[in-house]
């Protein structure tokens, strides 16, 4: 990969979004981290891309409210002069029982999972159009194509499926200015949320870093021509 790229990570101060902006610092100049509450664990992520002499900077953002996606994406621009791939990774979980969610639960869930995402991809687009190259990769998860009951996890549910098709929607329009969209879906993973009840086998169980390859992949010159997909990691889980 061209070595003068910058990437953007959105949720990446612990879980499977540090993975990913960790990987993507092999690859790439320079990484943006973004958190919302986190402060502490997005610095020790930049010290750790530092230390391998990458560029890298912590950015706060609340996603959930109007306008600081389009702030966030303008802050990265002007500390590293551009974005070249961007990873929306933030996208909150809430489990219980489909009739106890709330309005303003699903309304936080969407704006969490889907708008946040739009806002990003609004923001950087006019970018990666000037310089006629980008990717953007959405974080989704393992059964985001089968409509199908989802009893406690509805409203996320929901959200991650109109991602998808957010995803494609992006993908449709933006392939002729050398843009790729695409979505990556983890399945089970090693120190993430499991299901409640039964012992998960071990082989079922992906890693981290599993998610995180996937994405350099996606994001890399290689998959110049693979846009609107939705590559799952989940090893056989639910297939």
């Amino acid at each position: 990969m061209n070595a003068e790229r910058i990437a953007l990570v959105t949720g990446s101060s612990r879980g499977i979004g540090r993975e990913i902006v960790l990987r993507l610092a092999e690859d790439v100049d320079g990484v943006a981290v973004h958190y919302k509450k986190s402060r502490q664990a997005a610095l020790e992520v930049v010290e750790k891309i530092r230390a391998r002499r990458k560029r890298s900077h912590a950015f706060a953002a609340d996603l959930t409210k109007a306008g600081q996606a389009d702030r966030l994406i303008k802050r990265v621009e002007m500390k590293f002069g551009r974005l070249d791939i961007l990873v929306n990774n933030f996208g909150p979980i809430l489990v219980r029982p489909w009739e106890e969610f709330k309005t303003a639960e699903w309304e936080f869930l969407f704006r969490s999972n889907v708008v946040s995402a739009l806002g990003c991809i609004k923001a950087a687009l006019p970018g990666m159009r000037a310089r006629r190259w980008g990717r953007i990769i959405n974080i989704g998860y393992h059964r985001v194509e089968q409509l199908a009951a989802f009893s406690t996890i509805t409203p996320y549910a929901a959200a991650k499926t109109g991602l998808l098709i957010l995803t494609r929607s992006v993908a449709a329009s933006e392939f002729k200015s050398g843009i790729t969209v695409n979505m990556v879906s983890p399945g089970l993973i090693k120190g993430g949320l499991l299901p409640a009840g039964g012992k998960i086998p071990t082989e079922i169980l992906g890693s981290k870093m599993d998610v995180a390859e996937a994405v350099a992949f996606l994001a890399s010159e290689k998959a110049g021509h693979i846009t609107g997909s939705n590559l799952v990691v989940a090893g056989t889980w639910k297939l």
